[in-house]
């Protein structure tokens, strides 16, 4: 790092950001998270929600949901994240070592280049659909071409908004906000012109057992909240301090979710489409469609703006990536994203519920390690110098830079998980009906961290843990 740090770039790198360098406050904050919650994903999150649930006891379960899985992420990388102005992925390397960070980058890497994927894709249909509606495409000519052009074209413009840094971000978030409102809009417009229909509408998978159904609407939401903790990092190391956080963190990344994801619950409920394009032409006519349109594009945007920038930042962890200039870490990242969405759009759009199981197999035992790891074995103490030292003597090296306690935690959260549901088929064993999946997923993987820590690390004098856990 440069010893004449350069403002406008301190945003732009993984180094720990000075606390003149951390200027936005809350409402700026909240408006940036708020933007970067509120996309397609909602509705797709409400889909899965509506088919085991109906619209008032999936809207309840997902809110339920959406809070837990925020707040799991904000006790995990908040507290680090936040007191040094580093992002996610640093803010693993006391748990999993000065070379075991690698693990959650992959993750974070993985994750958000699948939700922009499906972001943009969305884009890509949503602009398309609108070129139809407004009659300057025929249905089905050239839409083949036309999806993997626009997504092309929204890359383009996610990279020219994030030379900027992090000020693109909060630049585009406080116009594209707006969103937010038009889809609680386009809910109440649902809700008063098919309320009869919600009414009695039933959920199409259902099941007789009712705890099995709400539990699964919480597990919904408490996966697809654990998202954010790729995200989130990157975002709130711009804020000072954590009173400045939190309250924009649960409400600006946690409550949009749930509320824009009644859309979806309410349209595959009575429409059978979570798609708000083709239920509000129906209720208002081609205006409406084209409001519906323009919302889903500004709101994918948004949201792949603040990916991009996460994942970015997060690459710049790794030494030869560090050293790289902005553009060319930008465009990194976004290339995954343009290939998925130029050669395979339908075959990853098809694979979506797929997807969001691996969030929750992936980030519950990650937030559970973080945890136990920062609350009860370190008592609060990071050492900030050791995060960036990679040397043989740094205190974050563990055995060759990995730890085999964090590792082994990890692996066996994921057992858990996928034994108490598996993700795919969404059959479940044992008490998941009484418990979710990431919960106990969570719960286990901070326990084995733990347990190993206490027996094997701590007498072994390595990771940097200053005292004995009692």
């Amino acid at each position: 790092m440069s010893t004449a740090r350069e403002e406008s770039n301190a945003d732009k790198s993984a180094w720990p950001l000075l606390l003149a360098e951390r200027t936005w406050g809350p409402f700026r904050l909240g408006v940036a998270l708020a933007t970067a919650a509120a996309a397609t994903w909602c509705y797709l999150i409400g889909e899965y929600t509506g088919y085991y649930l109906n619209f008032m006891q999936g809207s309840l379960a997902l809110t339920a949901g959406s809070m837990i899985g925020m707040l799991l992420v904000l006790l995990a990388a908040g507290p680090t994240c936040i007191r040094f102005g580093i992002d996610s992925v640093a803010s693993t390397k006391p748990q999993f070592g000065s070379n075991g960070w690698m693990i959650p980058a992959l993750m974070q890497f993985v994750s958000i280049i699948g939700w922009n994927s499906l972001l943009l894709i969305f884009f890509a249909k949503s602009l398309t659909q609108l070129l139809i509606v407004v009659g300057w495409l025929a249905p089905g000519a050239g839409s083949r071409f036309i999806v993997p052009l626009t997504t092309l074209a929204a890359c383009v413009f996610v990279y020219w908004v994030l030379l900027r840094g992090a000020s693109g971000v909060t630049r585009i978030s406080g116009f594209l906000v707006l969103h937010v409102f038009v889809g609680l809009w386009m809910l109440w417009l649902l809700v008063s012109h098919q309320l009869p229909a919600l009414v009695a509408a039933r959920p199409a998978l259902a099941r007789p057992d009712t705890l099995w159904n709400y539990t699964t609407g919480v597990e919904i939401g408490i996966s697809s909240l654990l998202s954010w903790w790729a995200y989130i990092g990157a975002m709130i190391r711009m804020a000072p301090n954590g009173r400045t956080a939190a309250v924009p963190v649960m409400l600006g990344m946690g409550a949009p979710v749930p509320l824009l994801s009644m859309i979806g619950i309410a349209g595959v409920l009575v429409l059978k489409s979570s798609d708000p394009s083709e239920w509000l032409r129906t209720v208002g006519g081609p205006v409406y469609a084209v409001i519906a349109l323009a919302f889903v594009a500004a709101a994918n945007l948004g949201t792949a703006i603040a990916g991009i920038y996460a994942s970015a930042v997060g690459l710049r962890n790794f030494r030869r990536i560090e050293k790289l200039p902005w553009h060319v870490v930008l465009l990194l990242t976004l290339a995954p994203v343009a290939l998925v969405g130029i050669l395979i759009p339908e075959l990853f759009f098809a694979g979506f519920g797929a997807f969001l199981a691996f969030i929750g197999v992936a980030f519950a035992p990650l937030c559970g390690i973080q945890i136990a790891d920062y609350y009860v074995v370190r008592r609060r103490r990071i050492d900030i110098r050791a995060i960036f030292d990679s040397s043989s003597t740094g205190a974050y090296v563990f055995w060759g830079g990995f730890n085999p306690a964090a590792i082994a935690a990890l692996a066996v959260g994921c057992a858990v998980y996928i034994y108490l549901l598996n993700p795919l088929t969404y059959e479940s064993h044992g008490p998941f009906r009484l418990l979710t999946a990431s919960l106990p997923s969570a719960f286990a993987s901070g326990f084995v961290h733990l347990f190993l820590t206490r027996w094997f690390v701590l007498p072994s004098g390595r990771g940097g843990y200053r005292r004995p856990m009692t």
